[in-house]
C-alpha cells in the first residue's frame, strides 16, 4: 500500500504540472535570455523523477523569463535519443537537456554514442543529487555492513534494475571494492528488485530513496548503508559505505541542467542565475526533499567538473569490473 499511495502522489503532482500554464504574466525578458520557447528534452518517460523535477523547475523558469519552457520527453535508448537531438540543436539557449549520472556511465557501457557528454554539452546547473541505499529484506539477518562482510564468502545475489543502470555498476562496484562472493541479478522494474529482496530470492539490493521510500516506509525492506560521501539528508542516521570501511567507495546519483555546447556564456549565466534561485527557494527545496532527493544547485564549472569526474570514476570502475562494452 505505501508503494501504491507513493505511485498515486506522484501522478496527482504530474497531472498538476501538466495542468499549469508555463507561460505566465513575467517582467520584461532580462538582457542575454534566450528569444521565444525554451525546449527541455527528457531522455525518460512523463512522471519519473528526473521529468518531475525539471517539470517543478521549467515552471518556475517560465514565470522569471515571462516565456514558455517546454519539457519534450524523448525516452529510449538509455537517454541516448534525447541527448543526440540535445547536441545536435542550435547552441543558441532555447533548447537544453537534463543530463544525468546514466550519461557518465554510458561513455564506457557502449563502444559507440552518437554524442559524447563532455565535449558536446556545456553544464547549467545541478537540479537534483540522492544517494543509493543497500538494502536488505525486512525479515534479512543482515543489520549492518558490518554483517554482509561477514557473510563475504557465502554467496549471495544484488537485486538492481536494469543492466548498466547506475545501481547495476553500483552493485557491481561493491562486489569488486569489498571481495564479496555475490551475483549481481538485473531486474526490468524497481518493484521486482523490492519483491526479491521482500522474498529473500536476493539478499541485497540498490535502489534510490525515492524510488524505495514506499517499502522502507512500510516496513518491506530495511537499509543499512548509503552509497554517499556524506550522510543523507533525508535518512542522517544511516550510515555510508565509506564508514562501514570502504574508504573509496563513493556513489552519488545526480541530474542536471546542460546546454548544446557553443552556447553563449552570458546566455549560460543567466539560465544558472535562474536555475539556482529556484532551486534555493524554501518551496522548491521542501517539494524535492518530499520527492527524495536533495537539491542540487551549483555554478556550471561545478557541474562540469562534477560531469568530468564522474566519467572518468566509472571508466575505472566499469574496466576493473571487466564490464564489456556493449
Amino acid at each position: 500500500m505505501p508503494v501504491i499511495a507513493e505511485q498515486l502522489g506522484r501522478r496527482r503532482l504530474l497531472r498538476g504540472l501538466a495542468a499549469t500554464p508555463l507561460a505566465l504574466a513575467a517582467p520584461a525578458l532580462a538582457q542575454n535570455a534566450p528569444g521565444g520557447p525554451l525546449r527541455v528534452i527528457v531522455g525518460f518517460a512523463a512522471g519519473g523523477l528526473a521529468d518531475i523535477t525539471i517539470r517543478l523547475v521549467a515552471e518556475q523558469l517560465s514565470q522569471r523569463l515571462g516565456q514558455p519552457v517546454v519539457v519534450d520527453n524523448r525516452p529510449g535508448a538509455g537517454g541516448s535519443l534525447a541527448a543526440r537531438a540535445a547536441a545536435a540543436a542550435e547552441p543558441d539557449g532555447r533548447t537544453l537537456t537534463v543530463l544525468t549520472t546514466g550519461n557518465a556511465i554510458y561513455k564506457w557501457l557502449f563502444r559507440s554514442l552518437p554524442y559524447d557528454p563532455v565535449t558536446d554539452f556545456t553544464a547549467i546547473s545541478g537540479l537534483a543529487a540522492f544517494d543509493l541505499l543497500l538494502l536488505t529484506g525486512a525479515n534479512s539477518p543482515l543489520r549492518s555492513f558490518a554483517d554482509v562482510k561477514g557473510r563475504a564468502g557465502s554467496g549471495m545475489a544484488i537485486a538492481t534494475i536494469g543492466a548498466g543502470s547506475t545501481q547495476n555498476i553500483a552493485g557491481e562496484w561493491l562486489k569488486l571494492a569489498a571481495g564479496l562472493d555475490a551475483t549481481v541479478v538485473p531486474y526490468r522494474a524497481t518493484a521486482e528488485v523490492l519483491t526479491s529482496l521482500q522474498r529473500g530470492d536476493a539478499q541485497l539490493g540498490f535502489e534510490s530513496f525515492a524510488a524505495a521510500r514506499g517499502a522502507i516506509e512500510g516496513g518491506l525492506v530495511r537499509a543499512i548503508a548509503s552509497t554517499g560521501e556524506r550522510r543523507s539528508q533525508l535518512l542522517p542516521d544511516l550510515p555510508t559505505l565509506r564508514e562501514a570501511g570502504l574508504a573509496d567507495y563513493a556513489v552519488t546519483g545526480w541530474n542536471a541542467l546542460f546546454a548544446p555546447a557553443g552556447t553563449p556564456a552570458a546566455t549560460v549565466a543567466l539560465l544558472n542565475r535562474h536555475v539556482t534561485a529556484i532551486l534555493a527557494t524554501p518551496e522548491m527545496r521542501a517539494r524535492l526533499l518530499e520527492l527524495g532527493v536533495e537539491p542540487l544547485p551549483n555554478t556550471p564549472q561545478q557541474m562540469g567538473d562534477t560531469l568530468r569526474r564522474d566519467v572518468e570514476v566509472w571508466g575505472e570502475v566499469i574496466r576493473r569490473t571487466g564490464i564489456p562494452p556493449q
